[in-house]
């Protein structure tokens, strides 16, 4: 802790002192000053090398127009609360819709983000607030009356690749619905400026962009590097592609104005091919490269792995060539040549009916993108899964100079119950609507929930202190992993003169760093066309979970006649496990002509997955078939991956 801390913290002690939920103490102003008082020495556990900082950088509360955070009434601070390590309210709620439950984090987090659609402030403040302008449409009056009708009425906005405001509640030029917007806005930033104390805890500003065109996934969240952010959220309503989307952002945060910003793309795993650079796009290498150049700047990392399955890899994609990879199918929606069966909700002159359909998942055709991804459903593109993304990357750097997919990785929960950090296995609590029990979470549910789900992961860093520019920066260099709920610490480093004997250095990350690069880092051409690179290989377990078993090296390379191929190395193992594995890896079938990438993959043993803890909670007549019947594995493998270290052929 650094001495401006206390000082700064007793300021807004003093200034918040009638409850943590009463926001009205504090002005944005306030707490924003305080949090850059504080922000302005280093730490005094300041660490050159990095510290493994966890948080969660995507978690929905009762300001999004479709948590199930609406129906227990927890807002952006209780979600700093659980984040912290306090309880907060939870199921069951009695008919009053009180929360008679309460839940609490197994450890708290070093930092959060929380991230409420940024689409629908004003709309839900306006159908929820007696008294507005619009509380008594018949459109507000139906988008109460259930809390999965109000998501399908509002969402169905989104779900266009021409998204406009409801003229019913917004009215003509829409500008009810943005007034109304601003004090769920502030209250957003009050929460995290509050929250946020320098060295101790990290709380961001931020939101979800949320367009959903052809029910595909082509979500963002929009992270503020500190208390500089813009009057309002630039919503997927306001600039309806990715290139607009950070236009329109740097016209409102401007860096020589102190404002800054980066994007996170999640899910895309339900994307059905629209999360592939040049959407909408001039054909032209000059467009090309300026789309390259600001997804460089803005989007440096993407999430591997959330709540509605693993975005990794996909087995059996035509356009990639190597050996399959049991551990692509662990939590994940889509399996190549899978005939799937997903549920759907439709809307009718106020009615809700749910139904189910099925088709095969199959690959999209050459040019053309898919429909209905959040459903679990529609083609997989290669630039769905960010194994074979990032070959599409490497390329397009081939083509036009610049990587259009160089992202880092990181993991979230997703949790739509202001619950960020929720991962364990063994006491999952759920994620969204129609989760809030074991019966619930048992069945099929909307949107890849239900028995389809799981809890989700979270986000680490490797920064030199925990505050909100070393977090910031770690983001932009990339130097982030992700796990699937442990919180094991991988690190990645690759160069041309490694030690050998690293792993017994005292000193190995400083070695490391001296003489290669880390994780999120580019490995520039040797001046010795003959030399191979090495890469450090080191991983230690959660100190307050199982042994590591493997560390696999994945390799992605793109061959002398444009092929697209990766590789599982196994690089360490440990059969009985280990609570580090440690090795330098000699890559002897290195080719100084062919880009590559290589990111780590530390596994853990078999574990058992969160539906048999749910299925021993019920009495065996109340156990539904999905229990019984194998149709999902009762264990799963944990693991955390980091970003990748890539080289761009000669």
């Amino acid at each position: 802790m650094r001495t401006k801390i206390s000082l700064a913290l007793g300021i807004l002690l003093l200034t918040a002192c009638s409850g943590p939920d009463d926001s009205s103490t504090v002005s944005i102003e306030q707490a924003a000053a305080t949090a850059a008082v504080a922000q302005s020495d280093t730490c005094d556990n300041f660490n050159a090398d990095g510290t493994a900082l966890f948080g969660d950088l995507h978690v929905h509360t009762s300001y999004s127009f479709d948590a199930a955070a609406n129906s227990l009434g927890t807002t952006p601070t209780d979600a700093h609360r659980y984040a912290r390590g306090e309880a907060i309210p939870f199921f069951p709620v009695d008919k009053q819709g009180v929360p008679l439950g309460s839940v609490k984090i197994d450890r708290p987090l070093d930092f959060l983000a929380v991230t409420d659609h940024g689409e629908f402030l004003g709309e839900r403040a306006l159908c929820r607030t007696e008294g507005s302008p619009a509380y008594a449409t018949t459109f507000c009056k139906n988008y109460r009356a259930n809390e999965r009708q109000g998501m399908m009425m509002l969402g169905s906005v989104i779900t266009t690749e021409t998204p406009e405001r409801i003229e019913e509640i917004c009215g003509a030029d829409g500008s009810q619905c943005s007034d109304y917007a601003e004090s769920p806005w502030q209250d957003i930033q009050l929460a995290a400026n509050k929250a946020n104390a320098p060295c101790e805890f990290t709380s961001f500003i931020a939101y979800e962009y949320t367009g959903t065109p052809g029910t595909s996934n082509y979500h963002r969240n929009v992270i503020f590097r500190d208390n500089n952010v813009p009057a309002k959220p630039v919503s997927y309503i306001d600039a309806p592609i990715d290139s607009k989307l950070w236009s329109a952002l740097d016209a409102v945060c401007d860096i020589a104005a102190g404002c800054d910003y980066l994007t996170i793309p999640h899910n895309s795993n339900l994307a059905n091919g629209r999360m592939a650079p040049y959407m909408q796009l001039e054909d032209t290498t000059e467009a090309k490269r300026a789309y390259a150049a600001a997804r460089l700047k803005r989007e440096p990392i993407m999430e591997i792995f959330q709540h509605k399955g693993s975005s990794e890899c996909i087995n059996g994609l035509s356009s990639v060539f190597g050996a399959p990879d049991e551990l692509c199918d662990i939590e994940a929606v889509r399996r190549m040549g899978e005939d799937k069966t997903y549920a759907t909700l439709s809307l009718t002159e106020g009615d809700l009916t749910m139904g189910q359909a099925s088709e095969v998942t199959a690959e999209c055709e050459p040019g053309k993108t898919g429909s209905n991804g959040m459903l679990g459903a529609g083609c997989v593109h290669p630039t769905d899964f960010q194994r074979s993304g990032l070959l599409v990357g490497l390329l397009e750097e081939q083509s036009i100079g610049l990587n259009p997919v160089k992202l880092g990785t990181i993991a979230a929960t997703d949790t739509h119950s202001s619950t960020p950090g929720a991962v364990m296995e063994s006491a999952w609590t759920g994620a969204v609507t129609g989760e809030s029990n074991p019966a619930e979470r048992l069945k099929p549910g909307l949107l890849t929930s239900g028995i389809d789900s799981n809890p989700g992961g979270l986000a680490g860093v490797w920064a030199k202190e925990n505050t909100r520019d070393g977090i910031f920066d770690a983001m932009l260099r990339k130097e982030v992993f992700g796990t699937s709920g442990p919180r094991i610490r991988p690190r990645l480093f690759a160069g041309w003169d490694l030690n050998q004997g690293l792993c017994d250095a005292p000193d190995m990350v400083t070695q490391a760093y001296a003489s290669g690069v880390p994780m999120g880092a580019d490995l520039v051409a040797a001046e010795d066309s003959d030399k191979v690179p090495s890469l450090l290989a080191y991983a230690s377990k959660d100190p307050d979970g199982k042994p590591l078993v493997a560390l696999h090296l994945i390799k992605g390379w793109i061959n002398n006649e444009g092929q697209m191929h990766n590789e599982v190395i196994t690089v360490a193992e440990a059969e009985t496990g280990a609570d580090s594995l440690c090795v330098v890896y000699t890559d002897d079938n290195f080719d100084a002509s062919q880009s590559a990438y290589y990111y780590l993959r530390a596994v853990e043993p078999e574990t058992a997955r969160w539906h048999t803890y749910d299925c021993a909670a019920l009495s065996e007549a109340d156990r539904p078939e999905v229990c019984t019947n194998g149709a999902y594995p009762e264990a799963v493998r944990e693991m955390a991956w980091t970003s990748p270290i890539w080289y761009q052929g000669e």
